[in-house]
């Protein structure tokens, strides 16, 4: 879009200065054509001759202008028929492109709709597939619906967007993409569908139920794909639609713009145009005439931008429409979208419906797979012909929707070029009638007609210029589109090839090496199976035996807490019942007390009295010494019960723990269900249990109730007993107490055993699991680097390629650039001087008068016109420079980012070549560490070759030329063949010896990262657990505090900040150790580093000595290689010296040969025939020497094989070898990672050490706090006992002075006080054995965390001594191993491989001379290459500078012309004004009439004109003759410099040249010397070789004359020939012993051979035997331990499943604790209620049985004598059958009462005195009236009002100051306040007869609101309105006082 723009903002420019040059020469016209009119006004003369002169001049003026506008308006015409043209013809262009565009539109649209089309009917196959795959699976029939994908309909895209407007290229390239995009899901469809059509076929065939399984997996992958790619789809549809309504904004404001801008632009162009009119003036008809028609154009041209603007807005209004059409077709695919989710909704149902239908069926239908199959067969012939006609019916579609978008484009086309028509039509009507109206001003109409035509082409051609801009730039944008996606292609498969045979040479070296590394692997993996098995099973036990003490201390625990409990409930039970006997004894002393009162008045012996009150003091004295014992063994139990408690709490953690633990280690919980049944039973029973145990406890209560009112009784009856049965019952507590203590501790250490076993279960467990997943996660990480470091090579390399390909680039822009800076400098400097001379010009314009010549206007305007053409090109250049100076910015940017890459990519390479130095250097370290080793073995190496010289010198025998060179030549190949397999062998092993090391320094770096994870794991563990402590220290100390803001007792809150100070302490101790662990944290860090360095140099003095190793082993090669050479050179010379020999005997066979046929030809006689028959023996015998040779050649050949098949035999123990090593190599990798593993365990050992010590120290820190504790405790103690004897001596006063008065009233006051304050002081010691326990139970968690962090540790580092121990042992045997192997391996390989160095050397180097030679032949192809293109490059460089400096020269030279036209402008305008001068003095010299005068003048002028013509001219001719000869020099100066920079190249390239020449004059120096040597060496052979020819040839002719001599003297000779055969067959008879020795020794040998051939088969055999019996046995381990491992699993599964259940158990028997806590709760409150309810029934029987209540038989005794004597009887029947005496008696008592019942009142009385001080009570004035009502009512009504509360009772004593009910203590008894009442009474009656003794003391005896703080016995509350006083029936409080009375007297 921008590149578009561009181009129309340029091609504006263009017509807007095209359009300003021709307003410009039309305003030039104009002002001339005024001008011309002005002087005419002016100039009116009055002389004829001067009018004619004048109106001549003028006529010819005006003829010129005339000529000068015909010909403008020629050319205009012929400009306009020429735009004419142009825009028919770019109309037809567009017509024809638009044609084109709408056809390819459709053609892709079609394609795009076929495409989809396509995928919709492979989805459908694809559904159909998937369903005929289900209903083959399910056996039936049924065919599903066939459901239509509406989603995949093909909807038009491009509807909207492309009919107004041609189409878009990024719209182009979108449709490529999607049709891209399509056929790859077509292939991807198809692919599909091929897969489901096979696996319909193996499901006809199969039919399992994982097939099932495993397809519903796949079918639910692809509707969730599916799912993806309709939302993909829709994101995409809307993206379309949101892009096309943008581009659709964008071009309707473009074109509104554009039409507003060429609006203005007209206006504005005839604003002008009338002002100027305006400024003329020539005439005022013409002035109206032009604003007429200038009015109506205007008109006109608004009526055709209406006209435009009306169909611009139709325009609008369409694509609005279609906007508006598209959306709701975007509408209707969403809902087609919805529709097709429901449908896939239902069809999921469907399937699970099938699903379910076909496990149905499964069952039922089994023999008739046949029959279905067939069914099959013929559904799916049916489904194809469906199928197709969808197709078709989808294709119909898309062909319909494609033809009403074809006849849409054409009605938009056809609307187009109508509009078009008439927009014409108008503008032709519009000119014609311009015409038919104005002939007047004819020319300025024509002008201003042709200029808007040249505007209205100018527009259509800048419209159809952009249209062709976009169509090339289009097809530009396609062309590298297409060109750029061949280039990837074509770049993807020669990367995809160079990675592939990178792949393929990287796996295939991969794979010998992996399968080395696997065989090892394999190996050690074995040995580590072996040992966690055996640890797993050694765990396993643990684990059973653990889980059986468990199982045994859970039940010991819960027999024990039972015991407990029931203990508890027993001492509870008792002392409720010596509470009650304390309560019971209370009470008999208080009646006891009252009888000694009683007796003690009657008696009034006090002596008496103080005896029984002492003794009754002792008794409460005993008593109460009972009681604070019995709440010590209380306290005890109670603190037992707490520690139980604690320990349970601790228990049940415990099994917490090891539930989680075991939880985590379980995985299979199949069988649960099963043991969750019976653990239900099994709780269901024991809750039965339960329920059962808790009936007979009650049971047992009923009956210890029963008892204990049986002991109550024998109590009453020996008191003197209780004190021996407290002591008893109290030692059997103490007893109780002890066992319990005994059974706690053993609880204790159980724990504590099984805490221990667990650990070490789980430190197992957790070692074998971390070494397996180290394992896995380092193969991956490897595998992962690998590939990344390949990745970022292959980029590298890309990159770099690329920066080189734009630095060539950025080379040649600098170069254009300095070329294009020099042009615009000479450029600007000519421009500089035409704005001078143009300013001068202007100068001399306005100095000069407004008399010029139209002639002179003329050329100014063209100069004028030129100038701006001139500026234009400035302009358009000055673009250029900037556009090139950016593209050179962006150069630069792009070089310094490429300069910054190259630099990070340097330091890279650096750092890889660094490490590669390193790695180099630690290898050079192990060579040398390995040096040593092999020095040892050297002396080994020497012995042998010792045996091996001797060996091959006993070999050494005769033999032919034959045998020598077979020899050579079959030793010199196979020993090069071997030296080149030797050579790769030992390349490819260096490559892998270093391949191992980078692994093992990679998993080296591994671990370290690994190690110092866990470090840091473990320092946050520590850290957390700290902080776990301190926050609980925090909430037990916030805790503290709201006790202590809570608590009354300043001495407690001293106690507790006391406390919080200690805890405060801890809390900064702790805080203390976690600073030192973080620093003990780095101190370990800081020596892991250390120690991974330490790590780092061994591994480098490893690699080292393996270096050096393989160095020796080469030396020691070569020099085994030279001593075997030494021996060949040996034998080929004896060899040799043995055919030199049997040639010559051969050379005399045949000289004597011929001797005996010339002697056989020259004498026939007797000695000839001697001689014949010797000659035949000797034959003989030369025949017998031939067999032997022949023999000795055999020998020979047997030689040759054997020594081939020990080479043969070499080779393979070479390759044993290699495997050993590679053996070795392994091991020694293992031993390291051993050492490292053994160094890490150091360091952790060392660790738990210092973790031990710092644990000590908090331990210590945790002992002192305890100890803290335990003194604050005594503390407490004290203050407490402190407490207690200060109550008791302030209770001894108050008795001292109740003694005194009333003794009786004081013991009771001191009982109430002694149990307020033992209430209080229980309570004190409640909260202080809560505060204590809480203190202990912290101190305890504190004890038991630091115990079972001590014990980790201990483990761990047992753990960790055993595992040391194990390493230790595996490295013992494994470096004898590798001692064993190393001695056999290098006796070996020194033995084999000390054959073949020399000759591979010599190859080698002949080899690097040769590809030496190869490389420079290469070099100088490609410097000649270089140098041609370079000579190209420059001579094109050349042209290109030539043709610049041509065009500057024309440039230079047009230059120079139009200087030359301006100078001779300037002259003709001094000329002129020169002219104008003379003019006016000669008109004054006409004035003055002297016209004589003025002719000389003028003459004088013209002759001073030419002259002034002629040195102008030669003025001129001399400057340009300059500038000629400047240009020249600057041109040659130019020339000069382009010289020299090619002389300097030259020599440059002399230079390198020159350095060429010398390298290859000093290589063919080398090689001429070489070949020198060569020759000399040549021809010394040769001239060795003539020495022996001439040798031999002296020889011949020796022997030729010899034999002549031997002719003449054969005869001679005869003698001596047969002694020479007697010497021959002597010499044949020791050559015979001694190839018979030599025979002899050859068999030696070869018995030697043979048995060291033996020797090592029965080596390597036995070897073989040991390592497949070493394998055997390790199968059988193997599979041993497989078996091993299955039952250990099995036994694991069952272990799981028991510890589930035991969690299970415990988790049940937690719940069950705390519903049996629970129920305990509940049991105690029913048994307080139980006892409460007791008491009181039990007070009741004793109070209610032989008692009658005392205010009842007063109030009868006073109503008796207050009742009238009529009804006294009444009275007395009433208290008769109150007190239950019977009728008849009553009646016998009544009949004799009336005799003796006034002596028995008076002596009850205590005589006559008595009754008269009884005081009256006073009558009430209600009380009159009714002496005469009967004595029931008036009883009732005494009651009455008595009930009423009267005034409180009168302070009897200290003790009874606090109001009743108060909140002291809210316990106040009745029988104290009955005692005072009596005590009172008899006071009254003794001392003071005045007072009333019946009314004072009710309300304190009798208090009629019960307080609602009622917490004690009953006996010692007060009588509630609840029970009345009277008899024992239980009332309601409701009932009024009167009902009551009324219901007794009923009775």
């Amino acid at each position: 879009m921008a590149s578009w723009l561009g181009g129309l903002g340029s091609g504006l420019g263009q017509s807007l200065g095209q359009v300003g040059d021709s307003l410009s020469s039309l305003t030039g016209h104009i002002s001339s054509f005024t001008k011309d009119i002005l002087l005419e006004g002016a100039e009116e003369v009055g002389d004829a001759a001067t009018e004619l002169h004048v109106s001549n001049s003028r006529l010819r003026e005006i003829e010129s202008i005339n000529a000068a506008q015909k010909f403008e308006n020629d050319r205009l015409k012929k400009v306009c028929s020429d735009l004419e043209e142009k825009h028919e013809a770019a109309e037809l262009q567009i017509k024809q492109l638009s044609i084109e565009y709408r056809n390819q539109l459709q053609q892709k649209e079609v394609e795009i709709s076929h495409l989809k089309a396509r995928q919709n009917a492979l989805q459908e196959q694809l559904q159909k597939v998937q369903t005929a795959a289900q209903t083959a699976q399910l056996g039936a029939g049924v065919l599903p619906p066939a459901t239509a994908s509406a989603s995949y309909v093909p909807g038009v895209r491009h509807s909207s967007g492309f009919e107004g407007d041609d189409m878009d290229f990024g719209d182009i390239i979108w449709s490529q993409q999607e049709i891209n995009r399509l056929s790859n899901e077509v292939s991807r469809l198809e692919s599909e569908v091929d897969h489901w059509k096979q696996i319909a076929v193996s499901s006809k065939v199969q039919g399992t139920n994982d097939a099932e399984q495993s397809e519903i997996c796949k079918l639910q992958n692809i509707v969730k794909e599916l799912k993806q790619n309709l939302s993909q789809e829709i994101d995409e549809h809307q993206h379309e639609l949101s892009v096309l309504q943008d581009a659709h904004r964008q071009k309707l404001v473009e074109i509104s713009r554009r039409h507003r801008e060429e609006l203005s632009e007209y206006e504005e162009r005839i604003e002008e145009l009338e002002n100027r009119l305006q400024q003329d003036g020539v005439s005022t008809d013409a002035m109206d005439d032009s604003k007429i028609t200038e009015q109506k154009k205007n008109a006109q041209s608004l009526q055709g931008g209406k006209v435009e603007e009306l169909q611009l807005e139709d325009e609008i209004r369409e694509l609005n429409h279609k906007l508006s059409s598209a959306k709701a077709e975007n509408k209707n695919l969403l809902k087609e979208q919805e529709l097709a989710k429901l449908e896939k909704i239902q069809l999921a149902q469907d399937y699970e419906k099938l699903k379910y239908e076909f496990s149905v069926l499964q069952r039922s239908v089994a023999g008739q797979d046949a029959l279905v199959n067939e069914q099959e067969k013929l559904q799916s012939k049916i489904s194809l012909p469906q199928d197709v006609v969808r197709l078709q019916q989808a294709l119909s579609e898309a062909e319909n929707e494609i033809a009403r978008l074809s006849s849409l484009n054409q009605g938009l086309e056809k609307e187009l070029t109508s509009v078009q028509h008439k927009h014409e039509n108008i503008l032709s009507s519009n000119t014609e009638d311009q015409n038919s109206e104005l002939n007047q001003l004819r020319q300025d109409l024509e002008r201003k007609e042709h200029e808007l035509d040249e505007s209205i082409a100018e527009r259509e051609t800048l419209v159809a210029e952009l249209e062709e801009l976009d169509k090339q730039n289009q097809e530009a944008t396609q062309h590298m589109i297409t060109l750029k996606e061949q280039l990837s292609k074509q770049h993807t498969e020669a990367d995809s090839i160079i990675k592939q045979l990178k792949f393929d040479v990287d796996s295939e070296r991969k794979k010998v090496s992996e399968l080395e590394i696997e065989k090892m692997k394999i190996v050690k993996e074995l040995d580590s199976q072996k040992e966690k098995l055996s640890q797993c099973s050694y765990a396993l036990n643990d684990l059973h035996i653990t889980k059986q003490q468990l199982q045994d201390n859970i039940k010991n625990l819960q027999e024990q807490l039972r015991k407990a409990q029931d203990c508890n409930s027993h001492s509870k039970k008792e002392i409720g019942e010596l509470q009650q006997r304390l309560k019971e004894r209370e009470e008999e002393l208080h009646v006891s007390l009252s009888k000694l009162t009683e007796k003690s008045n009657e008696e009034s012996n006090y002596a008496c009295q103080d005896l029984i009150l002492k003794e009754r003091e002792e008794e409460i004295a005993k008593l109460q010494n009972d009681i604070s014992e019995n709440k010590q063994v209380n306290e005890h139990l109670e603190k037992s019960l707490s520690d139980l408690r604690t320990e349970n709490g601790k228990l049940t953690a415990t099994i917490e723990e090891l539930k989680q633990e075991l939880s985590d280690a379980v995985s299979e919980k199949n069988k649960v269900s099963l043991e969750k049944d019976t653990v239900v039973e099994a709780l269901k029973m024991e809750k039965r249990q339960l329920e059962s145990e808790l009936n007979q406890t009650e049971k047992r209560l009923l009956e210890q109730a029963h008892k204990y009112k049986q002991t109550i009784e024998e109590l009453s009856n020996a008191r003197s007993m209780d004190t021996t049965a407290l002591q008893l019952e109290h030692e059997r507590l103490v007893k109780l107490h002890q066992e319990k203590d005994f059974k706690i501790a053993e609880l204790k250490s159980s724990i504590e055993q099984m805490e221990t076993d667990h650990q070490e279960t789980k430190e197992m467990l957790t070692t074998s699991l971390g070494g397996q997943k180290q394992l896995t996660d380092l193969l991956k990480e490897k595998e992962v680097f690998i590939e990344k470091y390949k990745n970022e090579a292959l980029q590298v390399k890309q990159e770099l390629e690329e920066y080189m390909k734009v630095s060539k680039k950025q080379d040649v822009f600098k170069q254009n650039l300095e070329e294009k800076d020099r042009s615009l400098a000479v450029m600007k400097e000519e421009n500089n001087h035409l704005k001078e001379e143009i300013e001068r010009l202007k100068d001399q314009q306005s100095r000069s008068t407004p008399v010029v010549e139209p002639k002179t206007l003329d050329i100014i305007i063209e100069l004028e016109s030129e100038v701006t053409q001139l500026k234009m090109i400035k302009n358009n250049l000055e673009e250029e420079i900037e556009v090139h100076k950016k593209t050179i910015e962006d150069q630069n940017q792009t070089t310094v980012k490429l300069q910054q890459s190259l630099q990070e990519q340097r330091k890279e390479i650096d750092e890889s070549r660094f490490q590669c130095e390193q790695m180099n250097v630690t290898h050079e370290r192990l060579f040398l560490e390995k040096d040593e080793e092999i020095k040892n073995l050297q002396k080994t190496i020497e012995q042998i070759k010792t045996q091996l010289h001797k060996e091959r010198q006993i070999i050494q025998t005769d033999s032919s030329d034959l045998f020598q060179e077979t020899k050579v030549q079959t030793l010199n190949g196979e020993n090069g063949n071997e030296k080149h397999d030797l050579s790769k062998a030992e390349i490819e092993r260096l490559v892998k010896g270093i391949k191992e090391r980078e692994m093992e320094i990679k998993l080296l770096n591994e671990k370290n990262i690994s190690l110092s994870q866990q470090i840091d794991q473990l320092s946050k563990d520590e850290v957390g657990k700290l902080t776990q402590i301190i926050q609980e220290k925090d909430l037990e100390i916030q805790a503290l505090n709201a006790r202590v803001s809570s608590a009354s007792y300043r001495q407690d809150v001293l106690g507790l900040q006391q406390q919080l100070q200690a805890y405060v302490r801890e809390r900064e101790q702790v805080l203390a150790v976690l600073s030192e662990k973080t620093r003990e944290n780095s101190q370990i860090k800081a020596e892991y580093r250390k120690i991974m360095d330490i790590v780092a140099a061994k591994e480098a003095a490893l690699v080292r000595l393996q270096e050096e190793n393989q160095k020796l082993s080469t030396r020691s090669e070569n020099s085994s290689q030279d001593m075997s050479r030494e021996t060949i050179q040996n034998l080929s010379r004896i060899i040799r010296e043995k055919d030199i020999e049997i040639d010559a005997l051969s050379q005399k066979c045949q000289t004597l040969l011929t001797v005996l046929q010339t002697s056989s030809t020259g004498a026939d006689n007797g000695p000839g025939g001697v001689n014949s028959n010797q000659f035949e023996e000797l034959l003989q015998e030369r025949d017998k020497l031939k067999q032997q040779v022949k023999k000795m050649e055999e020998w020979k050949q047997q030689v040759i094989t054997t020594v081939q098949n020990m080479q043969h035999e070499s080779a393979h123990l070479q390759e044993e070898l290699h495997k050993l090593q590679a053996q070795i190599s392994v091991e020694s990798d293992s031993t390291s990672k051993l050492q490292v593993d053994y160094n890490g365990l150091i360091q952790s050992y060392e660790q738990n050490e210092k973790k031990l010590k710092s644990f000590s120290q908090e331990l210590a820190q945790v002992q002192h706090s305890i100890g803290q504790l335990y003194n604050t405790k005594d503390l407490l103690l004290s203050k407490l006992d402190l407490v207690t004897p200060s109550v008791a001596t302030a209770s001894t006063v108050p008795q001292l002075s109740g003694v005194q008065y009333s003794p009786p009233e004081v013991l009771g006051d001191e009982c109430k006080l002694l149990q307020n304050e033992l209430e209080q002081l229980k309570k004190k010691l409640q909260e202080k054995e809560s505060t204590i326990r809480t203190l202990q139970e912290n101190n305890q968690r504190l004890s038991d965390s630091v115990a079972t962090a001590s014990e980790i540790e201990r483990k761990s580092q047992e753990g960790t001594e055993s595992e040391m121990r194990q390493i230790k042992e595996k490295h013992d045997v494994l470096q004898k191993s590798l001692r064993e192997k190393d001695i056999l391996i290098k006796s070996k390989s020194d033995q084999l491989l000390s054959v073949t160095e020399n000759l591979s050397n010599k190859e080698n180097e002949n080899e690097l001379l040769k590809q030496a030679v190869t490389n420079l032949k290469e070099r100088n192809l490609i410097l000649e290459m270089d140098i041609r293109k370079l000579k190209e490059e420059n001579e094109n460089i050349v042209a290109r500078c030539r043709e610049k400096e041509t065009e500057f020269r024309a440039l230079q030279e047009t230059n120079m012309q139009f200087s030359m036209m301006l100078k001779e402008k300037e002259f003709e305008s001094h000329s002129m004004k020169e002219k104008a001068l003379a003019f006016e003095k000669l008109l004054k010299e006409k004035e003055q009439g002297k016209t004589g005068e003025l002719n000389q003048l003028l003459n004088e002028v013209k002759s001073m004109q030419e002259k002034a013509v002629t040195f102008q001219q030669e003025r001129d001719q001399v400057m340009v003759a300059l500038k000629q000869k400047q240009m020249e020099s600057s041109a040659l100066q130019s020339e000069v410099q382009h010289l020299h920079e090619k002389e300097q190249r030259l020599n440059q390239e002399l230079e390198r040249l020159r350095n060429h020449l010398l390298e290859m004059e000093d290589s063919y120096t080398r090689e001429a010397l070489a070949a020198e040597d060569r020759e000399v060496k040549l021809r010394k052979k040769v001239l060795i070789l003539e020495e022996k020819l001439v040798s031999s040839s002296n020889a011949v002719e020796n022997a030729s004359h010899q034999a002549s001599l031997q002719v003449e003297s054969l005869q001679e000779q005869l003698n001596l020939v047969s002694k020479q055969r007697d010497e021959t067959v002597m010499q044949l008879t020791i050559s015979q012993d001694q190839v018979k020795q030599y025979a002899l020794s050859l068999a030696n040998l070869q018995m030697v051979l043979e048995q060291f051939q033996q020797e090592e088969k029965a080596m390597y055999s036995a070897e073989l035997e040991r390592h497949q019996k070493q394998s055997a046995e390790w199968k059988k381990k193997a599979e041993n331990l497989e078996e091993k491992v299955v039952s250990l699993q099995e036994s694991l599964e069952e272990a799981n499943t028991a510890l589930d259940a035991a969690s299970r158990l415990t988790e049940q028997l937690d719940i069950k604790e705390e519903e049996i806590e629970e129920l305990k709760k509940e049991g105690e409150i029913r048994r307080e209620m139980l006892e409460d309810v007791q008491n009181k029934l039990m007070n009741l029987m004793n109070s209610t049985e032989g008692k009658v209540d005392k205010l009842l038989m007063r109030n009868l005794f006073i109503g008796h004598f207050h009742t009238p004597k009529n009804k006294r009887l009444e009275v007395l029947r009433l208290m008769g059958s109150i007190l239950g005496i019977k009728k008849e008696e009553l009646d016998q008592l009544l009949s004799e009462e009336q005799r003796g019942v006034t002596r028995w009142v008076t002596g009850w009385l205590g005589g006559g005195a008595g009754s008269k001080s009884v005081p009256s009570t006073p009558l009430r004035p209600t009380q009159q009236n009714i002496f005469n009502s009967s004595f029931s009512e008036l009883f009732v009504k005494f009651l009455e009002t008595e009930s009423r509360p009267g005034l409180p009772p009168p302070k009897l004593s200290v003790h009874d100051m606090k109001p009743l009910g108060a909140a002291g203590t809210g316990k106040t008894s009745s029988t104290p306040s009955n005692s005072q009442m009596q005590d009172s009474a008899v006071s009254a009656v003794g001392r003071r007869p005045d007072a009333n003794p019946f009314l004072a003391p009710r309300s304190a005896a009798v208090p009629l609101i019960t307080p609602v703080s009622s917490s004690g016995h009953l006996l010692m509350k007060p009588i509630s309105d609840a029970l009345p006083t009277f008899t024992p029936l239980p009332v309601s409080p409701d009932a009024s006082a009167g009902a009551v009375l009324k219901d007794l007297l009923k009775q």
